[in-house]
């Protein structure tokens, strides 16, 4: 991706650079920059404009589990009632462990991004702490992360956040203030990659972002709807893509489609393939919509919300002798067929019990002479169980690539036992394991890697042993990976011919 070329029309926003001469070690509270330009000066006034846009705002709508929002930065005249919508959906009450707040430099370009720990951030509604104790860690530990202040002198986009968290919040809080320098799609995905792990309802991200600079008011509508819609499938590349279209098609007076477009995909590539979190859409509007904003050159603004999906309720998902039975047959015969001839068996639905048709994941597991021949399997619940046994058994017959494929004299001697696994949940603390009830799933950035349940009481692994080794041996991301990856459990329903032969 050219983003060079696809932004070079926002370069014109780097006004001047400034020399960071503070010392490491010195602790000074960030002062308004924007007060008085972009919000009201005296707290009064500012409290008074912030009650009157919430007032207008969209009102809560009642979203549990708020992780993220999205809201513009420009000024509140323009941007703010929608800024209000994002704030809205935010939960008052809510006690949270850090907000982080994310934006992109509109001042200067630098490698990586700036951390703000020099101090707190002072509005004219008072004092927002800093957790300056975190953003010195995330800085030490990470060399893209530096706390250059030069970044958050002139920086308006996130201190126009700051005034809406004070008048919504009502427990105390503390920020961590980042500013985005790159312009590295790769750089995003490492940034990602070292903030997923709070990525959780312990903390709150607020994205700050407007979206087109200076279309007219048709075309801004146009650009920002396409630009929202690929922010709300999740996948980073389409937002790419999105942006790539909309710089192609020449639009009249466009500077940029997404001006936080970095921290916009920073967000998103800590949520791709998360099935547990959703992206919901809550206002649109441009600064044409305003009394102070012409219809000719507008800046568009979208309020979107990210949270985690909410759990419904589960009856226990059983299986009884009839259907482990036919499981099993259902992937033997399946062997036999796919080895001999290349085919898979058509198994009519209507002769199956409503379980074997429920989605599940599963794995199948082949065992010759007790040792392990062939094992493959798959999380997601897309297909009808039995069809999901059908597709791994071929798969563990023949995919395997640490055995040769099964030969047709070898299935006399195969042992089959297939593992119906519960959806995957994330935890906190390893302490939630219990060995040889969960399963284990470890994530950290493109590397995966899973334990079935029963791996762990056939090896006798303690906790550690176990973990590390799945780490290491199926996520390769080494022995103590584990340590700052994520971390999923799930159950499975375990059963194989020899526990069910006589049955």
């Amino acid at each position: 991706m050219n983003t060079a070329k696809i932004f070079f029309p926002f370069v014109f926003c780097i006004l001047f650079f400034f020399t960071d001469c503070k010392s490491q070690n010195e602790r000074i509270d960030r002062q308004p920059a924007v007060a008085g330009s972009f919000y009201p000066a005296q707290q009064e006034e500012l409290n008074a404009a912030l009650k009157k846009l919430f007032t207008k705002a969209v009102p809560s709508q009642e979203i549990k589990d708020v992780i993220a929002i999205i809201s513009p930065h420009a000024g509140y005249v323009f941007s703010g009632e929608v800024a209000a919508s994002s704030f809205n959906q935010i939960d008052p009450e809510k006690e949270y462990e850090n907000i982080f707040v994310i934006g992109s430099s509109h001042h200067i370009a630098f490698e990586g991004a700036s951390i703000y720990s020099h101090g707190n951030f002072i509005t004219p509604i008072g004092t927002v702490k800093v957790n300056t104790e975190l953003a010195d860690q995330l800085i030490k530990k990470y060399s893209f992360f530096s706390d250059r202040t030069d970044a958050h002198e002139s920086e308006h986009s996130l201190e126009v956040q700051l005034p809406f968290l004070q008048y919504r919040m009502k427990k105390n809080f503390k920020i961590v203030p980042i500013i985005l320098g790159t312009q590295s799609t790769s750089i995003c995905q490492r940034i990602a990659e070292a903030l997923r792990p709070y990525l959780n309802t312990k903390n709150l991200f607020i994205i700050s972002t407007d979206f087109s600079h200076y279309p007219a008011y048709k075309d801004a509508k146009d650009i920002d709807k396409a630009t929202a819609d690929a922010i709300l499938t999740n996948v980073p590349n389409n937002l790419i893509q999105s942006m790539e279209t909309c710089e192609a098609k020449g639009f009249s007076n466009l500077a940029t489609c997404l001006c936080g477009w970095t921290s916009v995909l920073t967000l998103m590539y800590m949520t791709e393939n998360n099935p547990d979190i959703t992206f919901t859409h809550i206002q649109y509007k441009n600064s044409g919509d305003t009394e102070y904003g012409e219809k000719n050159r507008v800046v568009g603004y979208n309020a979107i919300v990210i949270a985690l999906k909410e759990k419904k309720a589960r009856t226990e998902f059983k299986l009884n002798e009839k259907d482990k039975k036919e499981l099993l047959l259902i992937a033997r015969n399946t062997i036999i067929e796919y080895v001999k001839n290349r085919k898979t068996r058509e198994i009519d639905e209507k002769d199956l019990s409503p379980t074997m048709k429920t989605n599940c994941g599963a794995f199948v597991t082949l065992k010759k002479h007790s040792d392990l021949r062939g094992c493959i399997g798959r999380f997601d619940a897309s297909e009808p169980l039995y069809k999901v046994v059908q597709d791994m058994a071929i798969a563990s017959s023949t995919q395997d690539y640490r055995f040769p494929p099964v030969v047709t004299d070898e299935i006399p001697e195969l042992e089959i036992e297939i593992s119906v696994l519960t959806p995957m949940r994330r935890i906190q603390s390893v302490d939630e394991i219990e060995l040889g009830k969960h399963g284990i799933y470890i994530r950290k950035g493109q590397n995966s890697g899973t334990f079935l349940p029963q791996v762990a009481t056939e090896t006798g692994w303690t906790k550690e042993e176990f973990l590390g080794h799945c780490a290491q041996d199926k996520a390769g991301i080494g022995w103590n990976g584990w340590k700052d990856a994520e971390l999923y459990v799930y159950e499975a329903l375990v059963f194989g011919e020899k526990e069910l032969k006589g049955k």
